[in-house]
């Protein structure tokens, strides 16, 4: 992007300080397995919103611009295709949108994998990216944020977008010095944003202030290029998806990445019913420990006669769109069924995610875990893993209900997975 936002030295170093003291491979074999067309979106507001909350300098240049004004320097006959990687990472999240706009390339992608990992700096590698425009992190958890640092240090990156939650991960904290060592742009959208990168057109749709929770807080997103248009979630559930029906944005679109890699916190009827896809793509690890995608979830979206594709299945799934029309190619086709774990059983497997150090047993001890393998629970992010090692120790399983966001439902989870025990 031509206009940026800066943080300065001393914001950013502030914030470090704060955080402190609280402290794969390419796409072979491709194959065309769907094509749509005549995709329509709604139009979205035209009101944008240009305030940056917090002390970042904005300069004199105004990054958001009017969308009237973007959809008429861009038509139909003019666009060029655009490519949507949704990369297959095992269980965390990555993807990337590739366009040109003559001979200028654009490249934007939102959030970047898991921490153990280097799949997502390989895969670009491949794709011959040499600069990312824009690396959006939709919420600081480990498996979206993961290899921001690599990839900072290793690309041109112009601007770095994260939602403003913090946490002590040493995933976050790398973060922030690789973009303070590498003098990136920084920015905190805000739902009622739309900006233009040059024909893309992005709507921010969450989050519309901070709570506290990395999940609540995640940005969400509407993608539209011409005609066709993507939603991104990051690990909004439920309920802020609620707030999304809410803020009268229309989320109308053709492509849906369901929340929280199709977990059963996230992708309401409600909100389904709003977006409407066409097409859902799940991002989740062969056999992970949380059983992502949940049944429920994928029965939500069959039943609504949408197209499903997911990375554990197909591995890595590519869209393209020419502004009208949408074409979808995968690495493997394989069926989804309602039994995920009958259809992971018979997917080939990409390299799988290493798995962290449990000790004895087939659970991990609260009270002597890690805060890298209390992450291994469901349920449980960097934040809440440093949270559970503050209240150490605990006498039974159930006392997590003392940390912030463990209900009783998310409760029943841990104990019905089996991966949390007190020894």
């Amino acid at each position: 992007m031509k206009n940026k936002l800066h943080i300065s030295f001393l914001n950013l170093f502030i914030v470090l300080i704060l955080v402190a003291c609280g402290v794969s491979e390419g796409q072979p074999n491709m194959k065309p397995v769907e094509s749509t067309e005549d995709l329509t979106e709604d139009s979205v507001p035209s009101d944008t919103v240009s305030d940056v909350e917090g002390d970042l300098e904005e300069d004199t240049e105004e990054t958001v611009q009017n969308t009237e004004t973007a959809n008429e320097e861009f038509n139909l006959e003019q666009l060029e295709e655009m490519k949507v990687h949704f990369i297959d990472v095992g269980q965390a999240d990555a993807t990337l949108f590739e366009y040109n706009v003559a001979e200028e390339e654009y490249t934007i992608l939102f959030d970047a994998g898991n921490w153990n990992r280097s799949d997502v700096l390989q895969y670009l590698k491949s794709q011959q990216i040499e600069e990312i425009d824009i690396l959006i992190g939709s919420h600081p958890h480990a498996d979206h944020i993961g290899q921001f640092d690599e990839i900072i240090n290793h690309f041109n990156v112009g601007e770095v977008w994260l939602s403003g939650e913090t946490t002590t991960s040493q995933t976050f904290l790398s973060t922030l010095e690789a973009i303070e060592a590498n003098e990136v742009d920084y920015h905190e959208p805000r739902a009622g944003e739309v900006f233009d990168v040059g024909p893309l057109e992005i709507t921010i749709i969450n989050p519309e202030h901070l709570t506290g929770d990395l999940h609540e807080s995640s940005i969400s997103a509407i993608f539209t290029y011409g005609e066709t248009s993507f939603v991104l979630t990051g690990d909004a559930e439920e309920e802020t998806e609620q707030a999304m029906l809410m803020r009268g944005i229309s989320l109308d679109a053709d492509v849906l990445q369901l929340g929280h890699h199709g977990s059963n916190t996230s992708t309401s009827q409600a909100f389904l019913n709003a977006v409407s896809p066409k097409i859902a793509i799940v991002s989740a690890g062969v056999d992970n420990q949380y059983g992502h995608p949940h049944d429920e979830v994928i029965n939500r979206v069959k039943s609504a006669g949408i197209k499903l594709f997911s990375t554990y299945v197909d591995g890595t799934i590519v869209i393209k769109s020419n502004g009208k029309n949408l074409d979808v190619s995968t690495n493997y086709e394989g069926d989804h069924k309602a039994d995920s774990s009958s259809s992971k059983s018979e997917t080939p497997k990409m390299e799988e995610q290493p798995e962290l150090d449990q000790g004895s047993g087939n659970c991990i001890d609260i009270n002597s875990a890690s805060v890298e393998e209390l992450q291994a629970i469901v349920h449980i992010g960097p934040a809440r893993a440093e949270e559970i090692v503050t209240l150490r120790p605990f006498s039974a399983v159930d006392g997590m209900t003392r940390v912030k966001g463990i209900a009783a439902g998310r409760l029943s989870d841990i104990i019905s997975e089996g991966k949390a025990c007190v020894k």
